[in-house]
């Protein structure tokens, strides 16, 4: 009897344990699986029961951590009441309680953060007391030896040197800039341009090749120009009335989109033998870059007379000067259409957009021809494959052997611009598209048509009988003020119509002479018209007529 009592004491002792032990199972060994009464006894009550064998006494908040028996988020268990806060692979923090087992929670409570997530425990063993805890995450660790953090340090001394540099750069910068403004003889003018020296003695002490000053000289002289009032403005920009020690100059100041053109007519007043007396005297050339934009500068001769438009508008003349005019202009056409020959032969160079606009009147009454930027060159290349020997016999009989070249291989180096010429003075054949593009003798012909339409303009304004017209455009009767490829083709082509003569010119040798001339200018066929040296060589003789001094 007595052994039967023992073993029923055994299996009941058993039964509780296992019982016991399985509710408060979970995946962290932190969940407490139980469902005893309120009524258990507490641990020492009797020291021969293990604290897991003990009834459940304490009653804990439970929040994502609930066994299966909970009631309301109320779970009860024989050790603490816990909450926990963590955050998880995707950074997101999470904070959740229940009850914690007996068996181990002294270690569980003291949990040290390890180095996969960031989570912190807080442990206490009142009823309800989890409710009221609000543990917070432990600070992120600063991992000396990170590639993140390595990279960053790297990143943010990079930037700190560049900063360093970049104020050291400016600072030096504004500093010398303070001196120049201080000394504002810079050291190009000291070295380049002597104190004293004139754009006159600059000119004479250049190489001598006709095609500018040094560019250096140029670039000093640019830099030291000073603005003084616009005076003109046009589609490729502005023209302003500068100074230099003194000296009045005109400077060309391109937009930006013009820069095609800038460069055109910088070349051809650059080209060797392009300096003559009735062609615009060139003194510089330069780029500038004033902050945001880029100034292109054209450095010119000053002349305060003006354009020949702006000059006939306000002046009537005289024979004198209708052929003073007149001859002054074409001696600078022909000098551009010439072709000089030599080790540093000048190109022939045709205009493209001749016009009373674009030829300026100096203050001895003569004219010079500007505004190149749209001129074409007649570049002459020997072909070495054709070339052969001569001889060359000298005054003191000696034979001299030579190499003498053939120039079949000719070429028209016309200007990469979308600027083109003034569409009231374009030759027939421009204007119905017939020009042969590819020979220059084509543009030359082109260039006397437009002669013929700007002497017009001035024998308009020449004075006989004491009559004078005033100043009109070349078809002004017969066009709009600005007109279109379409009323110039029906004018010139189709109708063959050419600007009016007054009936007064027929009664006075002088204009009479010019209107045979202009005449022969504007003749429809190409082949028909005069070359400029033939005019020139005409006007010459109603000059020496005259006893013009020129």
């Amino acid at each position: 009897m007595g052994g039967v009592s023992c073993l029923l004491v055994t299996a009941a002792a058993l039964l509780l344990f296992l019982k016991t032990d399985a509710a408060g199972q979970n995946p962290d060994h932190v969940l407490v699986d139980t469902d005893g009464s309120h009524g258990a006894r507490r641990p020492g009550d009797d020291s021969t029961i293990s604290p897991e064998d003990l009834p459940r006494f304490l009653s804990c908040y439970c929040f994502g951590h609930c066994p299966d028996d909970a009631i309301n988020n109320t779970c009860m268990t024989n050790g603490q009441c816990f909450a926990i806060i963590e955050e998880d692979e995707q950074g997101e923090v999470h904070l959740t309680s229940g009850c914690m087992k007996y068996e181990g929670s002294h270690f569980q409570c003291k949990d040290s953060p390890n180095a996969k997530t960031r989570r912190t425990i807080e442990c206490c063993n009142t009823d309800f007391c989890n409710r009221d805890l609000q543990p917070t995450l432990p600070p992120l660790p600063l991992i000396e030896h990170s590639p993140h953090w390595l990279a960053f340090f790297i990143f943010m001394t990079v930037c700190c040197c560049t900063l360093i540099c970049v104020i050291i750069i400016c600072y030096y910068r504004f500093k010398w800039q303070g001196e120049r403004q201080r000394y504002p003889k810079d050291v190009e003018q000291e070295v380049f341009i002597r104190d004293g020296e004139s754009l006159k003695d600059l000119i004479h002490q250049s190489s001598g090749s006709g095609s500018g000053l040094p560019l250096l000289v140029q670039r000093t002289i640019a830099k030291q120009i000073q603005m003084v009032r616009q005076i003109g403005k046009g589609r490729y920009g502005e023209v302003w009335l500068g100074r230099w020690r003194g000296e009045k100059v005109a400077v060309k100041v391109f937009f930006t989109r013009e820069e095609a053109s800038w460069f055109r007519e910088t070349e051809i007043y650059q080209t060797v033998l392009m300096r003559h007396e009735n062609i615009l005297g060139f003194i510089a050339a330069d780029i500038k870059g004033s902050g945001a934009f880029t100034q292109l500068f054209l450095i010119t001769d000053y002349h305060e007379s003006g354009s020949l438009f702006d000059y006939l508008k306000s002046t009537t003349l005289d024979t004198q000067t209708l052929l003073r005019l007149a001859y002054s202009a074409a001696c600078g056409l022909c000098h551009l259409h010439t072709e000089i020959y030599g080790t540093q032969g000048k190109p022939a160079i045709a205009h493209r957009d001749l016009k009373s606009k674009n030829i300026l009147v100096k203050k001895n009454g003569t004219c010079c021809i500007a505004d190149l930027g749209l001129a074409v060159k007649f570049n002459r290349y020997i072909c070495p494959s054709q070339s052969f020997f001569c001889l060359c016999l000298e005054s003191n009989q000696h034979v001299l052997l030579l190499m003498c070249c053939r120039s079949d291989t000719n070429e028209v180096d016309v200007p990469l611009s979308t600027r083109v010429g003034t569409r009231r003075y374009m030759a027939p054949e421009v204007l119905d598209e017939s020009m042969n593009k590819n020979h220059f003798q084509a543009y030359v012909m082109a260039d006397i048509y437009s002669y013929g339409l700007v002497v017009w303009e001035m024998a308009r304004r020449c004075v006989t009988g004491g009559i004078v017209e005033d100043y009109q455009l070349p078809y002004y009767d017969t066009v709009p003020s600005d007109p279109s490829y379409e009323d110039m083709l029906e004018v010139v082509c189709v109708k063959g119509l050419r600007p009016t003569a007054s009936n007064r010119w027929n009664s006075d040798e002088c204009l009479r002479a010019m209107l045979k001339l202009m005449s022969e200018c504007w003749a429809h066929n190409p082949t028909s018209r005069l070359t400029i040296l033939r005019v020139k060589k005409t006007l010459a003789k109603m000059v020496e007529s005259q006893d013009i001094k020129i």
